[in-house]
């Protein structure tokens, strides 16, 4: 640790000690921005459980190895509500207070980018597992990728890519409806992405209809995308809002397939959605039906611990763990600055989830995808996607 950072952690002991009256952690502390209430709560959780038994098994081997021994890990979870404006303050929070060396999430796109402006600006590395959006990783300002904002997994024009490949070569799709939330980062760009991609491998947009957070009546938007005819419909959402919209399409007679983005693989989609959503596709990170060793070890090891098996989010998590620990192992030192540029300097990372290829200067990932298809009340594997 530099004398700068250690009259600087001193500094917020003080901040701290008297905030709480609690004693100085020794450990090297990670900090999680998480979905854990709000719209998307099985989000935050399946990310904090992954983080937890992650370190878990660090910390019973010893922890981090820094020069002058190993230290445990320990992890300061915090709840940004899904709310943009939340995730800022949970960012501000766990750098400037509570001395994080390493933030972890959000995972939401709403979430991450301004939280990734946050510790972009304070110069704290972040890793959001889960968020697509290329506004996460980019300044707005110059367009160049940040420098301390890095995520573990692809990203949405790759995922439009393969949705439409999909649709049209796969499912012999030519005319697509879209239906997505207006108001939300992520389908906003998601949407527009699938167009573009759509329509230049030579299909055609038939109705192109959008919403508002916390709508629940589709009726008239769903009306339209029946007129139109279509093959397909993309629906770039979350998975609470789907359920919903597949029952009210079905009871319109509408029967063509629904597909969609990553954030349907909570299997929260399947309980509340039922019979509406079977047969429905979507593009995804991570399936159990193809682990390899190392993924069917954490399979084994989350299922056993939590009685569920992991989603793609928890996957992703317990790579951006082990992301992070790797760095932090070859920084040597419970350091911010050392900690961003040993991360920036890996090449590549064989995870869970796939094996991670980072050119030099991003902090995006170049991996692979898999398409599910909801079948018989469960998640099967259908194909993959190369980059």
């Amino acid at each position: 640790m530099t004398r700068s950072i250690r009259l600087f952690s001193a500094a917020l002991s003080v901040v701290f000690l008297a905030a709480c009256g609690g004693p100085k952690s020794d450990a090297v502390k990670i900090g999680m921005n998480l979905e854990l209430t709000g719209d998307i709560p099985a989000v935050g959780a399946s990310s904090k459980n992954a983080a937890e038994l992650f370190f878990e098994q660090i910390n019973k081997e010893g922890g981090v190895a820094l020069e002058g021994g190993p230290k445990k890990v320990e992890l300061v979870v915090r709840d940004n509500g899904a709310k943009a404006d939340q995730a800022a303050s949970v960012a501000q929070q766990l750098i400037s207070s509570q001395g994080v060396v390493a933030m972890i999430g959000p995972n939401s796109s709403a979430c991450a980018i301004p939280a990734g402006e946050i510790a972009e600006s304070l110069k704290c590395v972040m890793m959001s597992p889960w968020s697509t959006n290329p506004r996460t990783t980019t300044d707005t300002t110059s367009g160049a990728p940040k420098r301390y904002v890095f995520r573990g997994c692809f990203t949405d024009p790759f995922e439009a890519l393969v949705l439409a490949k999909f649709a049209l070569n796969n499912l012999g799709a030519k005319r697509a409806a879209v239906l997505y939330d207006v108001a939300s980062e992520a389908p906003v760009a998601q949407s527009a992405l699938f167009k573009e991609t759509f329509t230049a491998n030579g299909g055609e947009i038939v109705a192109f209809e959008t919403f508002t957070t916390g709508d629940k009546d589709f009726s008239a938007q769903l009306t339209n995308i029946r007129e139109a005819n279509p093959d397909i419909i993309f629906l770039p959402t979350y998975y609470n809002d789907v359920p919903l919209i597949a029952q009210q399409a079905r009871r319109l007679g509408i029967n063509v397939p629904f597909i969609g983005s990553d954030a349907w693989s909570s299997p929260e989609i399947i309980k509340l959605g039922g019979a509406d959503v079977d047969g429905s596709y979507f593009c995804n990170h991570f399936s159990t039906q193809i682990a390899t060793d190392e993924a069917k070890k954490f399979v084994t090891d989350y299922t056993a611990k939590y009685g569920q098996a992991p989603d793609d989010v928890a996957a992703l998590t317990y790579d951006a763990c082990g992301l992070m620990t790797e760095a932090i192992e070859k920084a040597g030192k419970n350091d911010r600055e050392a900690l961003r540029e040993a991360l920036s300097q890996i090449r590549e990372y064989k995870g869970v989830t796939g094996t991670f290829r980072f050119e030099p200067g991003s902090g995006d990932p170049i991996k692979s995808a898999v398409v599910l298809q909801i079948k018989d009340g469960a998640f099967q594997w259908v194909t993959n996607a190369q980059p």
